[in-house]
C-alpha cells in the first residue's frame, strides 16, 4: 500500500480526502517532530501527578460512576487494561478495513495533539497498525456516542495490547497472531493511557467521513443523471440560468445550475424543440435540480466542515494542559455536533433520493414520458422494461426515508446515571452510511433509464458531456432490447460509479457565468 508522500500528522484538521487517501488508497503516515514534543510534554505532567499522589480522574481513579474510587498506583497499569478489556463490548459485523483505518488515523491525530498524556509509544503503535496493514476488528454496534465511541475504540484498542482480533493480509487472526506476523511489539498500557485510546469521537467519525467523501461525488453525479434524463424527456435548461441563481445566490444552486449547464453544452435534442414545443415549463424534477441538487451540496459541505474540525480535536477526558499543568475533566467526548449534522446529511440526500426517483417515474410513465415507450420497452406488454427496476428504487427510497429519522434526539442514560445524556453519534453515523449506498443504486437506476430513453432520441445528440456519460454506460451495460435481470446492470453501474467511470461528468468545472 504504497503512496507518492507521508501525511505527518501534529493533532491539525484533516480532509475528508485525506482521511480517504489513507483509509482506502493506503497512504503512509508519520508524526511529526513538533507533534511529539507535545505528546512528550504532555505525559510528564502525567508523570508529576503520580510522583505527587494526587488524586485524578481517570489517571488513579476509577471510571464514569465509579470516578470516586481510588485506584493503588502499582495497580494503574491492571486499570487501564482492565479498562480496555471491561468496554469491548461491542456487537454486530465489522466495520470495513477502510473505515478501521481511518479509526486509526484519527486516533493517532488526536493523540498527536499532545492534550491526551499518553507516551508517544501509543502514538507509534497506532501509526504503526496503520501503516503494516494491520485492521483491529471492530463491531459496528454498541456506541451511544458518549464519552465517545468506546465500545468499538476499546476493540481497536485491544490489539494494541496483544488482545481481541485483527485482519492482516485478508486473514482474520488474533491480534497477538498480527502483531507478531507484522513485526509489531504489544503495549504494556500505563496510568491514562487506556482511557486516552477510548474516550472519543474517532469511530462515527471514521464512517461518516467516508460515507461523506462518497455523498459528496454522488451529489454531483446526480446532475450528470439528471440533465440525462432531462435530455431523453426533451426538457429545457431554460431553469438554470445564471440569472435565475443569481437573485437567489446559494453557493450550491449556482454550482449545480453551472454544472448543469455545461453538460448539456451543444445538445442537438434541446434544439430540436426549441421552437414550436407547447410546453410551458418542466416538472420541478427536471426544473428545480439546481435548488434540489445545490442545497445537498451546501448541507455536505457544512457537514464535512464539521468532521474535518472534529478530525484534528482533542476529544478525550480528562485534557492536559501543559502550558500549567492543569488537567481538566470536561466533555469533547460528546458527539452531539457530529450526531446533528449525519443527519442532518441524511435527511438532504433522502431528499436527492427523492427527487432522482421522480425522475426515474417520469422516464418509464406512458403517460409522461414525452413520447418514450412504456417502461422503456420496445415490446411493452411482452415486455415489462424497466417497470420493476423503479420499483427497487421505491424500495429504496423508502428505507432512506426511515433512515432520515433523527437518531440524535434520542438519549438513553448509561453508567449508573452519571453519563445521563448522550448522542447516538455512532447510529447517525451507520444510518448515514446505509443512506449514502442506497442513493448511489437509486441512480444508477436513473442513469440505467435516461441511458435508455437517449437511445429513442437517436439520431439526434444530447450535450456533449452527456453522450460522453452515455458511451461510459455503454461500455457496461448494453442497451435493453430484450428482457434481462436489471439487477445485474444496476451493480455494474455502481460498481463503475464506484471506481470514477464518471468522474469527468461529474466534476466538470465551467468558468461560464462566473459569480
Amino acid at each position: 500500500m504504497n503512496h507518492p508522500s507521508l501525511l505527518l500528522l501534529s493533532g491539525q484538521h484533516l480532509s475528508l480526502e485525506e482521511i480517504q487517501a489513507v483509509a482506502c488508497k493506503g497512504r503512509q503516515v508519520g508524526i511529526a517532530d513538533p507533534a511529539l514534543a507535545r505528546v512528550d510534554a504532555a505525559r510528564e505532567v502525567i508523570e508529576k501527578i503520580l510522583e505527587e499522589g494526587q488524586a485524578v480522574y481517570g489517571v488513579n481513579t476509577g471510571f464514569g460512576k465509579l470516578a470516586d474510587v481510588r485506584i493503588p498506583g502499582d495497580r494503574l497499569s491492571d486499570l487501564q487494561v482492565n479498562l480496555v478489556r471491561s468496554h469491548a463490548a461491542g456487537l454486530g459485523r465489522p466495520l470495513s478495513e477502510p473505515e478501521v483505518r481511518a479509526m486509526l488515523l484519527l486516533r493517532a491525530n488526536v493523540l498527536a495533539k499532545g492534550c491526551s498524556g499518553a507516551r508517544r509509544q501509543v502514538v507509534e503503535m497506532l501509526i504503526g497498525l496503520l501503516n503494516a496493514g494491520v485492521h483491529p476488528v471492530v463491531p459496528e454496534k454498541g456506541s451511544v456516542g458518549a464519552s465517545g465511541d468506546l465500545a468499538p475504540l476499546a476493540h481497536l484498542a485491544q490489539v494494541l495490547i496483544g488482545e481481541g482480533e485483527a485482519f492482516y493480509r485478508g486473514e482474520r487472526i488474533s491480534g497477538a497472531a498480527a502483531l507478531q506476523r507484522a513485526g509489531l511489539t504489544q503495549l504494556r498500557l500505563e496510568a491514562k493511557e487506556g482511557l486516552a485510546l477510548l474516550n472519543g469521537t474517532q469511530a462515527m467519525t471514521a464512517v461518516a467521513s467516508l460515507a461523506l467523501y462518497t455523498a459528496q461525488r454522488m451529489v454531483r453525479l446526480a446532475d450528470v443523471a439528471g440533465a440525462m434524463a432531462l435530455e431523453a424527456l426533451r426538457g429545457t435548461p431554460a431553469a438554470f440560468d445564471p440569472r435565475i441563481q443569481d437573485v437567489r445566490p446559494h453557493r450550491g444552486q449556482a454550482a449545480a445550475a453551472r454544472h448543469l449547464t455545461a453538460l448539456l453544452d451543444r445538445s442537438e435534442i434541446r434544439e430540436s424543440h426549441r421552437t414550436n414545443d407547447p410546453r410551458i415549463q418542466d416538472a420541478y424534477c427536471l426544473r428545480c435540480m439546481p435548488q434540489v441538487h445545490g442545497a445537498v451540496r451546501d448541507a455536505l459541505d457544512h457537514v464535512a466542515s464539521i468532521v474535518e474540525i472534529e478530525a484534528g480535536s482533542a476529544t478525550d477526558n480528562p485534557l492536559i494542559f501543559v502550558e500549567n499543568g492543569d488537567v481538566v475533566s470536561g466533555g469533547n467526548f460528546h458527539g452531539a455536533p457530529l450526531s446533528y449534522a449525519f443527519d442532518y446529511a441524511a435527511i438532504a440526500l433522502t431528499d436527492l433520493a427523492a427527487i432522482s426517483e421522480r425522475r426515474i417515474d417520469r422516464l418509464i410513465n406512458p403517460d409522461i414520458n414525452e413520447g418514450l415507450p412504456p417502461f422503456l420497452s420496445s415490446h411493452a406488454g411482452l415486455s415489462s422494461g424497466y417497470m420493476i427496476a423503479h420499483v427497487a428504487a421505491a424500495a429504496l427510497l423508502n428505507e432512506c426515508k426511515v433512515l432520515a429519522h433523527p437518531a440524535s434526539v434520542d438519549s438513553v442514560p448509561t453508567s449508573g446515571g452519571k453519563e445521563d445524556h448522550v448522542s447516538m453519534g455512532m447510529t447517525a453515523a451507520l444510518k448515514l452510511r446505509q443512506v449514502v449506498e442506497n442513493v448511489e443504486q437509486i441512480l444508477a437506476i436513473e442513469l440505467l433509464c435516461a441511458a435508455q430513453g437517449l437511445d429513442y432520441r437517436k439520431p439526434l445528440r444530447p450535450g456533449r458531456q452527456i453522450e460522453q456519460a452515455l458511451a461510459e454506460i455503454r461500455n457496461i451495460v448494453p442497451p435493453l432490447e430484450a428482457d434481462r435481470s436489471p439487477a445485474v446492470d444496476i451493480e455494474r453501474l455502481v460498481e463503475a460509479m464506484r471506481k470514477g467511470a464518471f468522474d469527468t461528468a461529474a466534476e466538470l468545472e465551467t468558468s461560464a457565468h462566473p459569480r
